[in-house]
């Protein structure tokens, strides 16, 4: 063959190769769906599932989120949020479960996804998609304004003579970030945790009813709701889970350090899909994510509620998870909740 119609065929292989390559995308070359993993979009509506009923942590900040992303259209199709409150979260990550490798559905979660499975209840997050981690929040420990419990030191001395005496309203579960705010500084002031009288609640906001009207005498709630409770006078805080103190009408809350107990509590929030879920569907919800957190409104709910940002992927979210699964389990199991 003359050299020069070699050079012209290999020349034309080569251009044959680099179409083939174009049009069937990157999984040609690695495995990995190109146009699938690029191109995903929600084609109907998308749940955001709550965790809680109405008025809790997660329902709250579901309808903060789909407001932002609805109003600034990072998403072209309508985003519902539905309650699904019960079993400290275990309902709605079923719920989702039962549409394996949908990406129309999403719950947002937190830790109790980690707390309630260690403690027997609701599934493992290995048995569900991490989306993304979005950010951190503190606790407040919040009593009725004419309770004469006036700080977290009278709590502690209430407690430390009587374990028994107060009742306290915990949202979702047992062991999880609610609890742990009133339960970490009782473990390190030598409370035996055993026998406090714990009422759990569907919500943050269900607890705090029921503080309201007199039926528990201690609810620790997320520092954003407790704050719009405090506005409103109905609710004093006696202490929060902050390593210092939070800003604005939060400032004069002393942390539990300031009270001598180095008890440090923070609650992630974490989108959540069902099992599954393909490496498109991911990609999408990062990006679109990922968007949200650099809107201006966005930034204004961050300083509003007190919450700290903590923008994590879904590979990144899947191993602080495993590693956060190892502390509550210690954690749990020294209050004898593991099983």
């Amino acid at each position: 063959m003359a050299k020069g119609s070699a050079v012209r065929q290999a020349a034309f292989r080569k251009t044959v190769l680099a179409a083939v390559v174009t049009l069937a995308g990157p999984t040609a070359v690695t495995g990995i769906p190109g146009a699938a993993a690029q191109e995903w979009k929600p084609e109907r509506a998308v749940e955001m599932v709550a965790t809680n009923a109405p008025g809790g942590g997660s329902d709250r900040i579901g309808r903060i989120m789909i407001k932002i992303l609805q109003d600034n259209r990072y998403v072209p199709t309508p985003m519902n949020l539905v309650n699904k409150p019960g079993g400290g979260g275990s309902i709605a990550y079923n719920y989702i479960n039962q549409q394996p490798g949908n990406g129309h559905f999403l719950v947002l979660g937190s830790r109790s996804l980690i707390t309630n499975h260690i403690s027997g209840h609701g599934p493992s997050y290995t048995e569900l998609t991490p989306v993304v981690r979005l950010f951190d929040e503190y606790i407040a420990v919040t009593v009725k304004p004419v309770s004469p419990i006036r700080t977290g030191k009278d709590l502690i001395s209430f407690m430390k003579r009587d374990p028994t005496a107060l009742s306290f309203g915990i949202a979702t579960s047992l062991g999880a970030p609610n609890h742990a705010g009133v339960a970490a500084p009782f473990k390190a002031a030598g409370i035996d945790l055993k026998k406090m009288k714990n009422v759990i609640f569907a919500s943050g906001g269900a607890a705090s009813t029921a503080l309201m009207g007199g039926h528990v005498d201690v609810v620790p709630i997320s520092v954003a709701f407790a704050s719009s409770l405090l506005r409103n006078g109905q609710v004093r805080l006696i202490a929060v889970t902050s390593p210092q103190r939070l800003p604005g009408i939060l400032k004069d809350v002393p942390t539990w350090r300031e009270q001598g107990l180095d008890a440090i509590v923070s609650q992630w929030r974490i989108l959540i899909g069902p099992k599954g879920m393909t490496a498109g569907q991911i990609a999408y919800w990062e990006n679109v994510m990922r968007r949200m957190i650099e809107a201006d409104d966005w930034k204004k709910e961050l300083e509003e509620n007190f919450w700290s940002s903590n923008f994590r992927t879904g590979a990144e979210s899947r191993k602080f998870l495993a590693r956060d699964h190892e502390d509550a389990k210690a954690f749990l199991t020294e209050l004898g909740l593991a099983r």
